[in-house]
């Protein structure tokens, strides 16, 4: 390792140094508290934990050691941190007990007697950190969540090893305090903030305005749960990563200082300057370092701090010049304005902007960002390493320490999907690239609650050296733990599963669904996909041979649901596609026919598959919204914003379909009539022999999206039906034909 790598390295291991007794004993009570919340006083007592800081004294990096179990003897186990502390109960857990902890459920039958740790296991992570998030997963995924959700996720967070990660919640409320002081109006400020399921891109300076403004009881829930959160982080040992000024302001900044120097960036998104073109603070004005200041010196004062700040300046916007000149002051200034407040601070910067517009971020262009912060001082996220890494192209960030992080999911959609070979191999290709500067790993989807055998297996590699050595022997594992008995044909399943719908490779790895179900429809859609649809079906068709002795299994449920909802999305696709031959041959009958089975038979039927799992429903989805309001018009509002969220994204289709979700209500209101009305329209045209109007269709289609959304319809937020009942249903129907080949 090169003397300047060592330094940069050495630098970021100075926060795993220190640490007292009573950090020891505060994490060891967490992660005592965590294991009675997972498994039940009783049972947790089965089990001794404790924090240890000596455990890693030689390299500074977390570890775990385990010990005991056996003939009633308690399993010990040992962390540096608690997360470390955790992660080994989690390996026990995992390795030992064959059990399984995951967002749709967990599988803990535990053995009788515990099984004995054969030799002492210590096992240490080969990197500093294990990052969580990504700025969007706030508005995709977590954005209605309460106190008791939350707590779910940050034990999942621990228990995976995750000792990084964005702690965001809250600081709407930080800003108001730092416009009102600035001489801003309440009305400026109300009209500057997007609603709550946009924040996200108001943080990043992306949009302003669209869908607010936010209640002032907003303001106050989530103060409430920012405090709790950091207080679970802390007392697990992670590293809470708060946010910082990104030099976007409003525009309203420039009626208190008239002589300001902003300058308006162009357009993000599809939107118009009404909800976008946000106003940049030039790097140079003395006003800069006075709100980066006071905004961080109020947020720590609030929330305290552990050094590390968030904050994007150009994510997804054109910078206003390519100047290197201008790109290194650009981002000087930000970081000086939080080490003016926190002489120890470290800049977390999202890599996607040097990813998202390579034609822009050319050498000189990166090289002025990477070199305005002193090494050490700027942490990059390689956000979408595994399908395309930055660091490779940036000779290792330039020697700023970065986390090989996998993006996989955008938008929060549903759709089987992962790349697990690059998954595999890239953190280990990373570690062992020339002068590395990798300090961690990270997992940054957009959304969660979607293909958890994907981060199952990030969430191992943070505590691998290597990579795993035969992927297929390792999800065969995944399904025995996942349902708790091993079976031949669940297991097969799983592997044709990697080898189609999770061996993503190339181009096609964009992490979307872009399947024709969840998209406006037209005649130019595609419905290539990079594996064999058959294994699919395979996959679909072994699962269910198994249901006789796995019905009672939660996650086999689940499972058995998203598998069905995957072949039903494979067999829209085989429809359209029959549908739009039939048209272009200008044969009637067929695309009767197709059109028919499509929109009369598939869609419902997808709809009552969905309804039966709370997981799957539109209801559970919007009743988050509603719950978090304080009154029937705030019930509404969020409702609103959420509607949006899943469909138009914005006033006029602005980003359609992005954060698509297959969902009970969803399927039936939203996607099937829009589905109607298209082969509606290539009937009609076909009968009347006139071309298909793709632009009256799509005005036509916009009616139906808005009138969804503005809907006040209330969805059902229990499930109905039996999922097994409902799959082989499905199943019967449709895979006899896909096997006679006449569909």
């Amino acid at each position: 390792m090169g003397a300047a790598v060592a330094g940069v390295l050495g630098f970021l291991l100075l926060a795993a140094a220190g640490g007292s007794a009573g950090d020891e004993a505060r994490e060891a009570a967490a992660v005592r508290a965590l294991l009675a919340r997972l498994l039940g006083p009783g049972r947790a007592a089965a089990f001794s934990v404790s924090v240890e800081r000596a455990l890693a004294a030689e390299s500074g990096l977390d570890t775990y050691r385990l010990s005991g179990g056996g003939a009633g003897a308690r399993v010990r186990v040992v962390g540096s941190t608690g997360v470390a502390a955790a992660a080994g109960l989690h390996r026990y857990l995992r390795d030992f007990c064959g059990c399984h902890v995951a967002w749709s459920g967990s599988q803990l039958r535990l053995p009788e007697p515990l099984p004995a740790v054969p030799e002492e296991l210590t096992e240490a992570t080969p990197n500093r950190y294990r990052y969580y998030q990504n700025v969007c997963t706030h508005s995709y995924s977590f954005v209605w969540w309460d106190w008791a959700r939350w707590e779910k996720e940050l034990d999942w967070m621990a228990l995976n090893g995750i000792n990084l990660a964005l702690a965001w919640s809250g600081q709407e409320a930080i800003w108001q305090q730092v416009y009102l002081a600035l001489g801003l109006t309440q009305s400026e400020i109300d009209e500057y903030f997007t609603g709550p399921a946009f924040l996200a891109w108001g943080r990043m300076g992306n949009l302003h305005t669209w869908g607010g403004p936010l209640p002032p009881s907003w303001h106050l829930k989530q103060l409430y749960l920012q405090h709790r959160i950091l207080d679970r982080m802390r007392s697990f040992g992670m590293t809470p990563v708060l946010p910082a000024f990104a030099g976007h302001v409003p525009k309203a900044i420039t009626r208190v200082f008239p002589q300001v120097n902003v300058t308006q960036l162009g357009s993000w998104g599809h939107f118009n300057c009404s909800y976008s073109c946000s106003f940049l603070l030039a790097p140079e004005d003395p006003l800069f370092p006075i709100i980066g200041s006071l905004f961080l010196r109020e947020l720590t004062k609030e929330f305290g701090t552990d050094h590390i700040y968030g904050a994007d300046t150009f994510n997804e916007m054109q910078p206003p010049s390519s100047e290197p000149s201008y790109l290194a002051s650009a981002t000087a200034s930000v970081y000086q304005a939080m080490v003016t407040v926190d002489p120890d601070a470290v800049w977390l910067l999202q890599g996607w902007l040097f990813q998202h517009q390579p034609q822009f971020w050319g050498p000189a262009q990166v090289s002025a960002v990477l070199g305005a912060v002193p090494r050490g001082r700027l942490l990059v996220l390689d956000l979408f390493a595994e399908s395309q890494p930055v660091y490779i192209r940036t000779a290792s960030f330039q020697g700023q320490p970065f986390i090989w992080c996998m993006l996989h999911n955008f938008g929060g959609n549903h759709g089987l999907f992962g790349a697990l070979e690059a998954v595999n191999r890239g953190p280990a290709a990373a570690r062992l690239f020339p002068n590395s500067t990798m300090v961690g790993t990270g997992m940054a989807p957009e959304g969660i609650g979607q293909n958890e055998v994907v981060y199952a297996l990030m969430a191992e590699l943070g505590w691998r050296k290597d990579p795993v050595a035969d992927l297929e022997a390792w999800v065969t594992g995944f399904a025995a733990r996942r349902y708790g008995v091993s079976h031949r044909n669940t297991e097969a399943a799983w592997r044709l599963l990697l080898r189609s719908v999770y061996n993503c490779s190339g181009e096609a790895c964009s992490g979307h669904n872009r399947s024709p179900l969840v998209r406006r429809p037209s005649l130019k859609m595609t419905t290539t996909v990079w594996y064999n649809r058959s294994d699919v079906f395979e996959a679909w068709r072994l699962l269910l041979t198994t249901t006789p002795s796995l019905t009672t299994s939660p996650t086999f449920r689940y499972d058995l649901l998203d598998v069905t909802r995957q072949a039903a999305q494979e067999l829209v696709s085989l429809y359209y596609g029959e549908a739009r031959t039939a048209y272009l041959n200008k044969e009637l009958v067929p695309l009767l026919r197709a059109a028919g089975i499509l929109v009369y038979e598939l869609l419902p039927s997808l709809d009552k598959v969905l309804a039966s799992d709370s997981r799957f429903l539109l209801g559970s989805w919007l009743e988050q919204a509603r719950t978090a309001a304080v009154s029937e018009a705030e019930a509404h509002f969020y409702e609103q914003n959420s509607r949006y969220q899943l469909t138009l994204w914005g006033p006029e289709g602005n980003i359609l379909d992005y954060a698509n979700k297959q969902l009970a209500g969803l399927v039936a209101d939203y996607y099937t009539p829009r589905w109607r009305l298209f082969m509606e329209m290539l009937v009609e045209s076909l009968v009347r022999g006139v071309p298909f109007q793709q632009h009256q269709f799509d005005q036509n289609a916009f009616q139906l999206e808005q009138t969804f959304v503005l809907s006040t319809q209330r969805y059902p937020s229990q499930p109905h039906g039996d999922t097994v009942d409902l799959a082989k249903k499905l199943f019967l129907r449709y895979y006899p034909r896909l096997v006679a080949g006449s569909l």
